[in-house]
């Protein structure tokens, strides 16, 4: 029996909605020694904030002890949580960055 053009394309949605790659949060967390300058550098060279939004973002780390940077599929989250512990560690901070699934 052949499938029907509507059949196929509610498959489709189905499948494509399922199939979604699950999403992770990228969070940095404050510290007592990461410079607030350093941390408004990462937020714009690895999470594309522009320098107002970046700052924004810093105080509020500063202030509640952490916050999302951004949320992405695994891959690039891992790649951004590593990104900023690289250059961190070069720069002698001890930032830290994780990721929690959404």
């Amino acid at each position: 029996m052949a499938s029907t053009d509507s059949e196929i394309k509610d498959e489709i949605s189905t499948r494509s909605k399922n199939d979604q790659p699950p999403m992770y949060k990228v969070i940095l967390h404050n510290d007592d020694y990461t410079s607030m300058e350093f941390v408004v550098q990462i937020l714009v060279s690895v999470f594309g904030k522009s320098l107002e939004k970046a700052t924004q973002m810093m105080l509020n780390i500063h202030n509640k002890g952490k916050e999302i940077c951004g949320i992405y599929p695994r891959q690039i989250a891992e790649t951004k949580v590593e990104t900023v512990l690289n250059m961190a560690s070069s720069k002698g901070f001890p930032l830290k960055s994780t990721m929690e699934k959404e």
